[in-house]
């Protein structure tokens, strides 16, 4: 996924790390930014990319464990209090929806979102910390969360194109089957595959080859000194046949239209 992988190091990365000099040339360096794409496109791994490239500390804050007495907006509080404590962190927030939705729902939905709007500000004042929030549905952001001054940039992590399958698939090719697989074929049956789709595909194969090894040794025929044969390139494809794609074409429409409306690069 070479496009969103550039764009996170041209405009995230390389400020921060390269602090001194971004200054010298007038370049803000991020505070916050939001990831957005279909479920499975990679949001988690890339931020956990950033805080590894950063070599600063990751942590993640789980809005469905927001639970307290106090109720859900003072958990929040709380916890951004701990963090600010710490000297540089990057702090990832899942599917921000649960706690950013746009205003007018329930009640205690919009005091958590009203509260997190306050909270960013205080967390862009301290210079290595990086905000990074994912969501599946940028459109149903509140307007207030996303504008400039709280996000610096609003990023599209989209589904891996036929470059970015096929570098996926020899990864775990070559971890699974010592076989000649025709990494082209997988590529083209996989077409609306997500990272994780192609991550479950692969290790359905594994366990059809691994069943297969099983199966052979309680046979009759079965001898010890025989070396099980590993995934077979029908084993892939078939395991791709039963997988099914977490994109649909109205997802991806609904993911080109958000870059067009939403983006901010």
């Amino acid at each position: 996924m070479e496009r969103e992988k550039a764009l996170i190091d041209r405009r995230v990365i390389l400020p921060l790390a390269r602090a001194e000099l971004a200054n010298h040339h007038g370049v803000r360096a991020p505070r916050a930014i939001i990831l957005f794409g279909p479920p499975g496109t990679g949001k988690t791994t890339f931020a956990k990319g950033v805080a590894s490239r950063l070599r600063w500390p990751f942590t993640e804050l789980f809005p469905s464990h927001l639970t307290v007495d106090g109720g859900q907006a003072a958990a929040l509080r709380d916890f951004f209090a701990s963090i600010v404590e710490i000297d540089e962190v990057v702090l990832f927030i899942d599917e921000v929806e649960e706690v950013a939705a746009a205003r007018g729902g329930q009640p205690v939905t919009h005091a958590v979102t009203n509260e997190l709007l306050k909270l960013i500000p205080v967390f862009r004042e301290r210079p290595r910390h990086l905000l990074i929030c994912a969501t599946n549905a940028i459109h149903s952001r509140d307007s207030a969360f996303i504008r400039p001054g709280r996000f610096d940039y609003v990023l599209p992590v989209g589904p891996p194109d036929e470059t970015a399958r096929a570098a996926i698939w020899r990864n775990y090719v070559t971890l699974i089957t010592d076989a000649d697989v025709d990494i082209a074929r997988l590529v083209e049956a996989s077409q609306l595959f997500t990272p994780a789709d192609i991550d479950f595909a692969a290790s359905k194969a594994a366990q059809l080859a691994f069943e297969r090894a099983v199966s052979a040794e309680t046979s009759a025929e079965s001898s010890l000194t025989s070396d099980p044969a590993r995934a077979t390139i029908d084993d892939f494809l078939g395991a791709i046949a039963d997988t099914r794609p977490t994109l649909t074409r109205a997802i991806v429409h609904q993911f080109e239209t958000d870059i067009d409306t939403y983006a901010r690069m």
